[in-house]
């Protein structure tokens, strides 16, 4: 099977990842969902003790008992006489007659004048705004105060009176002149404001006429929690005193939301769940609410990769939601949820299409309390984490078996090119005809390449080094061979012991020089071809020679083997295991040259033309004008411990001094009173 079909066969297996994270899902989304239910029931329970606690004193509102709700406002409203600045009023939306809010004499026929109002509270004034539709209005006559004209009455009575104790009730008569500001004036009665009324300049406002009607909006003093309230409006027609009104008996109760309660459940939710405490007429005594800590996106914010991802993550969630149970409705807004008509507990789903998961809880007074749960906050659920990984991997599985398709084929390309380069190399013989071509690519085979090209190059120089090797070897041999072949001619010819072990010690010696030029030729031939292909680097010559002189002295205790220099800090480029070649054979041919106990020392130092790297020996000098380059192969001008001594290392010195660039020098020198010989390398120190 070709590379292209292997590579096809393992992309298609991986299609197995989102099949099995899919199963999983399946799977862990029914266990997350019942203990998100049982965890979600137990949040409930505390909730509803610290509702009931919150609620202590307040008395409940029964489904048969009328009520005025009474919305939350974070400022205060213009008294203006238009409500455009009220909770709900879309501009542009409403028109004159259109209702505020749902009239209390529903059943009134359209053409009958009907009352509409509603109510908001900023925590230190009440608002109301009153409309009577289907009515002209008859305006005061301060000059003739019994002609017919519109008004608007006001009860309020306190929470700690009862029905049967009117006691304590209030009540304000409103009329005006001319549309604009009014104060309310203090009565009692049916009729208050007549003769020894009083203005109550805390009950204050502006009233407006409409194409239908006339309109109020009115400002007084928050009632205390609990308290009644009613208004009507009167007039006179053909039949008499007639209008419109709440009931009087017993008053409508004003049910606000319980603020100090919302803030004492605003801590105990979690994101993405939302709570109502329903009284048992169903008025919202409180809602709280935590959005979700993620955000949808916006379309044209994403990358075409993103609304991929996002399809495929909506058709996830679609699949998960056609194994789910079916869900019911959640609760919608308003002030007002039927608790009966409420889902107990379960999915419910949201008119936007969004799932969530709610339980309910009796409360004290016989309220209820309904908490749900986002199921954007639930793992599986939402797709959130392994559906997006599931989602992202099948995308990224179709686009990966395109890629391994076209790497595969590119990968073969690179390989047939590569074999054939290799063949065109070597002929038919195994003689190396040709360099391969450079690799411009970092990977493995860009890698590989290289050192086929490596091996072919050294392949190539070592072929050149053999050829070569029979001419240097026949010119370095002559003498040693010469005076082998003397001493066995000579051997014959003698006649005493003493001169035939002469002549044996001889021929012994010059085998023996033959050994060492056969060995320091095959160093020196090796660290030519080295030079080809070692990579220079930056490093610290400091470090390398204080270390190797450390060493130096180790392995070597019958001399005294010192370094003089920083410990580090002088940079330079280069190859630092050449550097630590070149000091070994500086410092064995120093030794070579030192008595036993003798001084040697090696030294590193900055100068202006470079680093400058010496190492001196105590011992014998080299002579003067001796015309001959001791760095030249095979050439020593001492007289040393070891015999035969060739000077290989000094040839190896130079050539490692030459790679980096160095040059290299040896002069007779004193130090600390001893004298010596002192080899100096000047090195570059970037280079």
């Amino acid at each position: 099977m070709t590379l292209k079909r292997q590579l096809l066969a393992a992309s298609l297996l991986m299609l197995f990842i989102p099949w099995a994270g899919l199963q999983f899902v399946l799977e862990l989304d029914d266990a997350l969902r019942q203990q998100a239910g049982e965890q979600l029931r137990m949040q409930a329970k505390r909730l509803a003790e610290t509702a009931g606690d919150a609620l202590i004193g307040q008395p409940p509102v029964s489904s048969d008992e009328p009520a005025i709700y009474v919305d939350t406002l974070n400022r205060s409203l213009n008294l203006d006489g238009y409500p455009d600045d009220w909770p709900g009023y879309e501009e542009g939306a409403a028109n004159e007659e259109s209702p505020v809010s749902a009239p209390i004499s529903g059943e009134a026929e359209t053409s009958q004048p009907a009352l509409t109002w509603q109510a908001a509270s900023d925590g230190r004034h009440l608002y109301l705004l009153i409309r009577i539709s289907n009515r002209q209005p008859v305006l005061y006559d301060p000059g003739n105060p019994d002609a017919p004209h519109d008004r608007l009455l006001l009860w309020l009575k306190p929470p700690s009176d009862t029905v049967d104790e009117p006691v304590g009730q209030q009540s304000w008569l409103i009329r005006t002149t001319a549309p604009g500001t009014f104060y309310a004036v203090n009565g009692g009665g049916d009729e208050p404001g007549r003769a020894g009324s009083r203005p109550d300049y805390r009950v204050t406002g502006s009233w407006q006429s409409t194409r239908s009607g006339w309109q109020l909006e009115l400002q007084m003093p928050a009632p205390p929690p609990g308290s009644r309230l009613g208004f009507g409006a009167r007039w006179t027609d053909q039949n008499g005193q007639v209008g419109v009104n709440t009931t009087t008996e017993p008053l409508p109760m004003l049910v606000r939301p319980n603020q100090a309660l919302e803030r004492q459940l605003e801590p105990r939710l979690n994101p993405g769940q939302r709570v109502w405490v329903l009284e048992p007429a169903g008025w919202v005594r409180a809602q709280q609410q935590v959005s979700a800590e993620h955000t949808r996106p916006e379309f044209d914010q994403l990358s075409p990769l993103e609304v991929t991802e996002q399809i495929s993550l909506n058709a996830l969630r679609a699949l998960i939601r056609f194994y789910q149970p079916e869900p019911a409705q959640a609760p919608g807004a308003g002030h007002k949820l039927i608790p009966e008509a409420q889902p107990s507990e379960g999915l419910v789903r949201h008119s936007d299409g969004s799932t969530g998961l709610l339980t309910s809880e009796p409360v004290f007074g016989g309220r209820t309390l309904i908490l749900e749960q986002s199921l954007d906050q639930l793992l599986t659920l939402s797709g959130s984490a392994l559906g997006s990984v599931i989602a992202r991997s099948t995308l990224i599985i179709v686009g990966l078996t395109l890629v391994l398709l076209g790497y595969a084929s590119w990968l073969s390309w690179r390989i047939t090119r590569l074999q054939r380069a290799v063949s065109a190399s070597v002929d038919d013989d195994g003689r190396i005809i040709g360099n391969l071509p450079p690799a411009k690519a970092n990977d493995e085979l860009g890698q590989l390449q290289r050192h086929f090209s490596q091996m072919v190059d050294r392949l190539h120089g070592y072929n050149r080094y053999l050829e070569s090797f029979s001419r240097r070897l026949s010119h370095e041999l002559k003498t040693p061979v010469a005076v082998v072949r003397s001493s066995l001619e000579n051997l014959s010819h003698s006649e005493s012991e003493a001169e035939r072990a002469q002549y044996l010690r001889r021929a012994s010696d010059a085998t023996d020089r033959l050994r060492q030029i056969l060995n320091g030729m095959s160093e020196a031939a090796r660290l030519e071809q080295s030079f080809d292909h070692a990579d220079k680097e930056p490093f610290d010559l400091a470090e390398v020679a204080s270390q190797a002189t450390a060493a130096y002295q180790g392995v070597d205790p019958s001399h005294r083997i010192q370094y003089v220099g920083p410990e580090q800090g002088l940079a330079m480029t280069g190859s630092p295991e050449l550097i630590v070649q070149l000091l070994d054979k500086l410092v064995d041919n120093a030794r070579d040259f030192t008595p036993e106990g003798g001084l040697v020392q090696v030294a590193l130092a900055s100068q202006p033309d470079g680093l400058c790297l010496t190492v001196f020996n105590e011992g014998s000098a080299l002579p003067d004008n001796a015309g001959t380059d001791i760095f030249d192969p095979f050439v020593s001008l001492r007289d040393g411990r070891e015999e035969g001594h060739l000077g290989q290392g000094l040839l190896i010195v130079r050539l490692i001094a030459d790679f980096h660039g160095a040059n290299v020098d040896a002069a007779n020198a004193a130090e600390g009173g001893v004298d010596g010989v002192r080899f100096r390398v000047t090195l570059p120190p970037k280079g």
